[in-house]
């Protein structure tokens, strides 16, 4: 990897579906000196994609899982490309609970605190903390960094954290905490950069994990998911919010038991589950013309979104930009297209042709709300956050 000399950082970002990992220059830049990604879930299921600054690409077949894809990135990366110029490991974590609140140093205390926070994330820190460990047996002694999806979410006011529930449950950290923290930080943070950060904005990070913030000065106010990455919209394999009665009936009536549960909520509920037929949109959107179930799915999903974007709008007092994110988000016209429907009384007008052609921005003149869609690069912010806290602090 040329341009490495100086050093590197390796940024592992764990998600649901793909393992992305970016190397990254170690004094400064955003564009990557390798890039990719393992997938293990999907149609391309098992394979590594790998792009280099030259933008050499390379494809191979992994016999991989959630489960192994971190350990098995590692020894692919070892045998094919160097990383003896690997400095410092920035990792994402979807969850830090209420303690870890701002990108910290992995040692045995934060490691402990990770441990503790499981039970709110089941689904995502084990395989997260797996890729802790895979570094560790490369090299014990590489410095590892957490950046936390929840910290960017952390000064939201106590009247959205708080549930209706009794307060000795608030107390003791049963509160909403937001997720896509690192995405939306960036989508911020480049807004920012421009110059053209709003004083209200609603970002919709749009994925296999959806989720909608309110944005008041780049300051989350209001965001949809909840304690856990389940609430808020229905996703691709997520059921979102649901009533509590229905987890009560479920247990009562319909003797479903936690892994049920589990199940109907994270694994076989959302848009596979209204559909019975696939938890990706572009293949929704494909059958629904012939397919009511699909078509259904869709429509919750869009329904779904545009009610976040209504009541976040209210919160924030009005709107002055609508940023749409994420996999879906950024590459699917319809979707777009039908989430902004009928929100014209908020000044949300969408330019088809711009639409249709992903641009950059896609609101018609007629607007008084600026539609963007901005590439979401949680990696290039985990990068960011690494450099920063190793020079503020006495790691070598």
């Amino acid at each position: 990897m040329s341009g490495a000399a100086e050093g590197s950082i390796l940024v592992l970002n764990v998600g649901s579906s793909t393992l992305k990992f970016g190397v990254f220059p170690f004094v400064s830049g955003d564009e990557p000196l390798l890039r990719g990604v393992i997938e293990y879930a999907g149609p391309h299921a098992g394979q590594v994609r790998t792009t280099d600054s030259a933008g050499r690409s390379d494809c191979r077949q992994l016999d991989v899982d959630r489960d192994s894809a971190p350990a098995q990135l590692i020894d692919h990366l070892e045998q094919h490309y160097s990383l003896a110029s690997i400095r410092a490991v920035g990792h994402r974590l979807v969850h830090g609970g209420s303690r870890l609140v701002m990108p910290a140093r992995i040692d045995a205390s934060v490691r402990a605190m990770l441990e503790d926070v499981i039970p709110l994330a089941p689904d995502h820190l084990p395989t997260e903390l797996r890729a802790i460990d895979a570094v560790s047996r490369l090299s014990s002694s590489l410095v590892q960094i957490a950046c936390f999806d929840t910290a960017f979410h952390s000064e939201m006011p106590s009247v959205a954290r708080i549930f209706g529930l009794p307060r000795k449950l608030s107390n003791s950290g049963v509160v909403r905490y937001g997720f896509h923290g690192l995405s939306y930080e960036y989508v911020t943070s480049e807004l920012r950069r421009r110059g053209e950060l709003p004083r209200r904005a609603i970002a919709a990070h749009l994925g296999n994990g959806a989720s909608l913030v309110a944005l008041r000065d780049g300051i989350s106010i209001e965001t949809s998911m909840g304690m856990t990455p389940a609430g808020g919209i229905a996703m691709s394999t997520r059921s979102g919010d649901l009533d509590p009665g229905v987890i009560l009936y479920l247990l009562r009536s319909r003797n479903f038991s936690i892994s049920d549960l589990d199940h109907a909520v994270n694994r076989d509920g959302g848009l596979l589950g209204i559909s019975e037929l696939s938890s990706d949109v572009r293949e929704l959107l494909t059958a629904r013309s012939t397919d009511s179930r699909a078509a259904d799915a869709i429509e919750v999903f869009c329904y779904q979104a545009k009610k976040c974007i209504g009541s976040f709008a209210a919160t924030l007092g009005g709107l002055d930009a609508l940023v749409f994110s994420g996999g879906i988000g950024e590459h699917s016209p319809e979707v777009r297209a039908q989430i902004c429907e009928k929100l014209d009384f908020l000044g949300i007008r969408i330019d088809p042709a711009l639409n249709d052609a992903n641009a950059p921005v896609i609101s018609d003149g007629q607007s008084t709300v600026k539609i963007r869609i901005l590439e979401t690069r949680e990696e290039v912010m985990i990068a960011r956050h690494v450099r920063a806290l190793l020079a503020t602090s006495r790691i070598p």
